[in-house]
C-alpha cells in the first residue's frame, strides 16, 4: 500500500508541476497578447493619424504649413483621444514642427525623439526605450513610437507618440496579486515595466537567467515561450525559481513572471507528505482504513486533474469543489483563485479588444462626420447611407460578417470630400465642367486616404467605385456589368435614395415614393436590380422612415422636374432625365 501510494504521488506530482507550469505561461501569454493588440491599435491610429494629417495639408508640410492651425488641432484632437497617450509631435524633413501632450519633452525624451526621426527618415517605425518622466507622484513610465510620414515613396515627416505605461503597470500589479511576480524587459534585458517599486524603469535585469537566456536569443525568442527553473542571490541567499519568459510578437520585448519554487510547488511537497503519512496509518492500522484512505486521497487528486486539465486546455471557468480542510482543499482553493484571476484576464483582453473595435469604428465615424460637416446640406449623409446600405445587405440575404465591410465602406464611401475645395463642394449652382471633374475625384482620393490601412482594404471598392453605372457611363473607371464589386453597387443604391429623398442647393428633396420609382426607372440601367429590390421591400415594410417634403418644397420639386436639365454639370435644379439624377448628383 505504501508502494501503491508513492506511485499515485509520483504521477500526480508530475500532473501537478505541470498545470503550475502551463498555468504561467498562460498568465504570461494574456500578457504579451494584450501588449501586442495595444501596440497594433496605437499603429493603427497612426495610420489614420498619418492620412488626416496629409488629406488636410495638401501632403505639404514645409515650414510656413506645418504650424496650421487645422493640423494642430488634429494632433491636439489624437492626444485627447486616448487616456494612454501623453505627447504627441509632427516634424517636417526640416526637423520643424509642432507638439500637443500633458507632458512635457526633457533630454532623455529629446534623445529618443531624435533617434525616432531618424528611423523615419529612413522609413522605419521606432519603438523606443522605457523612460520614467516626471518626479514622485506624477512620475510616468513612457515609451515613443514614431512612425515616418511618406507621400508618393518621399519621406515628408515623422509623426511621434508618447505612450504612457500605466495600463501595462496596473496589469501587472493585477497579476502580482496572484503569488507572481511579473515583468517587462526589452531586447537588451533593461525593465519596462514592473509591478512593484522594487524594480526600477531601465534597470539591467541580465544578472536573472530567464532574461539573459532571451538576451542570447535575440530575434529566435520570438518564436518560443519558455518555462524554466532558475536560481537568484540576494545577498548570501540563493532562491530557487520558477518562471516564464513570453515574447511580444510585434515588439522586441518579453513578459516574464517568476515565482519561488518553494511557493509554485507547494502543494506537490504538501500532497506528498500528507499521501506518505496517510498511507503508513493505513497499514498500521487496518486493511479497510487503507482502502479509505487511499481513496480520500486518490479522488480528490483526480477532481484537481480534471479541473487542472479543463483550465489547460482554456476553460477557465472550471472551479474544483472540494469540501475538504486538508492540504489538497487548500491547494483546490488555490486553483479556483488562480483560474478565477485568468478567467478575468480572459474577460479584460476581451473588454479591451471591444475597446479597440469601439475605438476603431468612433474613429470612422468622426472622419465621416468630419466630411459631412464640410457641406452644411449633407449632414448626416454618411450615417443615413450606411443604414440604408447595411439593410439592403441584410435583405439580401448577405452573411453578417460582409455586412460590417458594407458598415465601415458606406460610412466613409465620401471620405474624399475631405479633400475637395469648399468652393466646389458648397457651391450652391452649376458647377463649371471642370469643378464637376474636380467633384468626380473624390472617389478616388478617398481610395488613397483609406489605402495605406492594410484593416479598410476591403472597404475600398465601395469608397472608389459606387459612383459607377452598369451601363459604362459611371466613373472613376467607366466600369460595367459584372465588373462592379456588389459592395459599391449596394451603397450605390442607398446613396441614390438619401440623394433624392434630402434637400440640397442644386435640388427639393423628392418623395420616397418619387425617388423609388426614378430609382426603379434606372434599375438594370444604372443600378443594380437585386439590391433596388431589396430597397423597396424594406421601405414597403416600413423599415424605413423618410421626412416627407413640405407641400411648398414638393411644388418646388415638381416646378423643377418640369424644367429642362441644363446644359453640362448643372446641378442646382432636378434634371427631367430620371436617368441622369445619379450622374449628376454631387453626393
Amino acid at each position: 500500500m505504501y508502494f501503491y501510494s508513492a506511485q499515485v504521488e509520483s504521477i500526480n506530482r508530475d500532473r501537478l508541476i505541470t498545470n503550475e507550469r502551463l498555468l504561467q505561461n498562460a498568465v504570461t501569454r494574456s500578457l504579451a497578447d494584450d501588449i501586442s493588440q495595444h501596440q497594433e491599435s496605437l499603429r493603427m491610429m497612426l495610420a489614420n493619424l498619418s492620412s488626416a494629417l496629409q488629406v488636410a495639408s495638401g501632403g505639404d508640410f514645409t515650414a510656413e504649413h506645418v504650424e496650421a492651425p487645422e493640423l494642430r488641432a488634429l494632433l491636439e484632437n489624437f492626444v485627447s483621444s486616448s487616456d494612454d497617450l501623453a505627447y504627441a509631435t509632427l516634424l517636417n524633413s526640416e526637423g520643424k514642427g509642432i507638439s500637443a501632450g500633458r507632458i512635457a519633452a526633457d533630454a532623455f525624451l529629446q534623445r529618443e525623439l531624435e533617434r525616432g526621426y531618424a528611423a523615419a527618415r529612413e522609413g522605419r517605425i521606432y519603438n523606443g526605450q522605457a523612460l520614467a518622466v516626471g518626479n514622485g507622484k506624477s512620475s510616468r513610465t513612457v515609451v515613443l513610437v514614431s512612425a515616418p510620414v511618406m507621400v508618393g515613396g518621399r519621406f515628408v515627416g515623422m509623426i511621434g507618440s508618447v505612450v504612457d505605461l500605466q495600463f501595462l503597470i496596473r496589469r501587472l500589479q493585477e497579476v502580482s496579486r496572484g503569488g507572481l511576480i511579473p515583468y517587462v524587459v526589452d531586447s537588451e534585458g533593461r525593465l519596462v515595466a514592473g509591478a512593484g517599486p522594487e524594480y526600477a524603469t531601465g534597470q539591467d535585469m541580465r544578472d536573472l537567467e530567464i532574461v539573459r537566456s532571451f538576451v542570447e536569443l535575440g530575434s529566435k525568442a520570438q518564436m518560443v515561450a519558455a518555462t524554466r527553473e532558475f536560481n537568484i542571490t540576494r545577498g548570501k541567499t540563493t532562491i530557487a525559481m520558477l518562471g516564464t519568459c513570453s515574447p511580444v510578437t510585434n515588439l522586441d520585448w518579453a513578459v516574464v513572471v517568476q515565482k519561488p519554487r518553494s511557493e509554485a510547488y507547494r502543494g506537490v511537497y504538501e500532497m506528498q507528505r500528507t499521501g506518505r503519512i496517510l498511507a503508513i496509518m493505513a497499514i498500521a492500522l487496518s486493511i479497510a482504513i487503507s482502502v479509505f484512505a487511499a481513496r480520500r486521497i486518490t479522488s480528490p487528486l483526480e477532481v484537481l486533474t480534471l479541473s487542472s486539465r479543463a483550465i489547460a486546455r482554456g476553460d477557465f471557468s472550471q472551479r474544483v469543489n472540494l469540501k475538504s480542510r486538508t492540504e489538497i482543499g487548500e491547494l483546490a482553493h488555490t486553483f479556483n483563485i488562480m483560474s478565477q484571476e485568468l478567467e478575468h484576464f480572459v474577460h479584460d483582453l476581451k473588454r479591451a479588444a471591444t475597446e479597440n473595435r469601439e475605438l476603431f469604428m468612433g474613429s470612422i465615424q468622426m472622419l465621416a462626420g468630419a466630411v459631412d460637416e464640410k457641406d452644411p446640406y449633407t449632414r448626416g449623409h454618411s450615417d443615413r447611407v450606411t443604414r440604408y446600405s447595411v439593410l439592403i445587405a441584410r435583405e439580401m440575404g448577405i452573411y453578417e460578417d460582409y455586412i460590417e465591410t458594407v458598415r465601415i465602406s458606406a460610412q466613409l464611401h465620401d471620405v474624399g470630400k475631405i479633400g475637395i475645395e469648399d468652393r466646389i463642394l458648397k457651391k450652391p449652382g452649376a458647377l463649371t465642367p471642370e469643378e464637376f471633374d474636380i467633384m468626380k475625384t473624390h472617389t478616388t482620393k478617398g481610395a488613397n486616404i483609406l489605402r495605406p490601412v492594410a484593416q479598410l482594404k476591403d472597404m475600398i471598392p465601395g469608397i472608389e467605385l459606387h459612383h459607377e453605372s452598369l451601363d459604362g457611363r459611371g466613373y472613376p473607371h467607366g466600369l460595367k456589368g459584372d465588373d462592379i464589386p456588389l459592395l459599391p453597387r449596394i451603397i450605390a443604391v442607398a446613396d441614390t435614395f438619401d440623394a433624392l429623398t434630402t434637400n440640397r442647393p442644386y435640388q427639393h428633396a423628392h418623395t420616397p415614393e418619387e425617388a423609388l420609382r426614378i430609382i426603379h426607372s434606372l434599375s438594370g440601367k444604372r443600378l443594380d436590380p437585386t439590391a433596388v429590390a431589396a430597397l423597396t421591400a424594406i421601405y414597403e415594410r416600413g423599415e424605413i422612415h423618410v421626412q416627407r417634403p413640405t407641400p411648398m418644397a414638393a411644388a418646388a420639386t415638381a416646378a423643377a422636374v418640369a424644367t429642362p436639365a441644363a446644359s453640362g454639370p448643372v446641378e442646382s435644379e432636378i434634371p427631367s432625365d430620371p436617368a441622369s439624377v445619379v450622374q449628376a448628383s454631387r453626393v
